[in-house]
């Protein structure tokens, strides 16, 4: 089996973009980076915006993708990406504008976190930061906190409590 390889390919809206056989690669996915080796079992799993890293005889690449899914069966790997680049492609100049924007506009966003907006803005930040890291020259840790309020149920069978208070809420210790 020292041979065997993994026929990876990366798709996106513009076409393929990567077709290569490997020796293995790793991949971003939302539960973490995962790797596949030729034989590995099938799997479907969703991507999150990072480095694509993959060996060919003994070569090391790295390539940038956007959020999708990858599929891995019978030594076939597709991953569907909604972006695309190679570190000969990024021009460290446009990503750091780009990252200094997005991260201005998110500093500056009013609106509700998790709206369509919000999750676009987030989107160009986190790919900006890719492509730099890509590059070698990754933007230090942005760490963003995000309130997202829920409303608290009366009680869980749809009747008010008796307080109005919500019975479930753990009551504070005194001793």
């Amino acid at each position: 089996m020292a041979d065997a390889h993994i026929h990876l390919e990366i798709v996106t809206p513009e076409g393929v973009a990567l077709d290569a056989d490997v020796d293995e690669f790793t991949a971003p996915s939302v539960e973490g980076e995962f790797g596949v080796l030729p034989g590995h079992l099938p799997v479907l799993a969703a991507l999150k915006t990072g480095i694509v890293s993959y060996t060919v005889g003994g070569e090391h690449v790295q390539v940038a993708v956007g959020s999708g899914y990858v599929e891995v069966m019978n030594d076939n790997a597709r991953l569907l990406t909604d972006r695309f680049t190679e570190k000969d492609d990024v021009d460290p100049v446009r990503a750091r504008l780009e990252l200094k924007e997005a991260d201005e506009a998110l500093d500056k966003f009013e609106g509700e976190p998790g709206s369509t907006e919000h999750l676009e803005l987030v989107a160009r930040e986190l790919w900006a930061a890719t492509q730099l890291e890509l590059y070698g020259d990754p933007p230090p840790p942005t760490v963003r906190t995000f309130t997202f309020t829920t409303r608290k149920p009366d009680s869980y069978d749809g009747e008010p409590s008796a307080d109005g208070e919500d019975e479930s809420a753990p009551e504070d210790d005194e001793s």
